[in-house]
């Protein structure tokens, strides 16, 4: 797997208190170094600049809608919305029909996820 250098985000982790311009390096699609100025020979880089680069958002009320009201949006266009905007776990809200309740729907909605 090729190292990817991602350059010059303005990285924000709460969690570490870290809120500053800095690059980041994955390696082995992990996150190897964060720090000012990686240079790292045959690595792809990203420009990050003007750009935030931070952990993956979390929505805790998501209406999927599905099953049954996938007219408005199903599994697929809602985890695809969200991960365009940063988000990499949504919690969907039981407003279905039928109600997710029980373990034949928690069960089919794991096989569309």
């Amino acid at each position: 797997m090729e190292d990817i250098v991602i350059k010059g985000g303005e990285v924000v982790d709460p969690s570490s208190g870290l809120h500053d311009l800095m690059d980041i390096l994955i390696r082995n699609g992990k996150i190897a170094k964060i720090g000012k100025s990686i240079e790292v020979k045959r690595a792809s880089v990203v420009d990050a600049s003007g750009m935030i680069v931070s952990p993956g958002l979390i929505d805790l009320h998501t209406h999927l809608c599905d099953p049954g009201f996938t007219r408005r949006e199903d599994i697929r266009s809602g985890s695809r919305s969200a991960a365009a905007g940063g988000f990499t776990t949504v919690v969907t809200m039981p407003n279905t029909e039928p109600v997710i309740d029980n373990p034949t729907i928690v069960y089919y909605v794991v096989a569309r996820s």
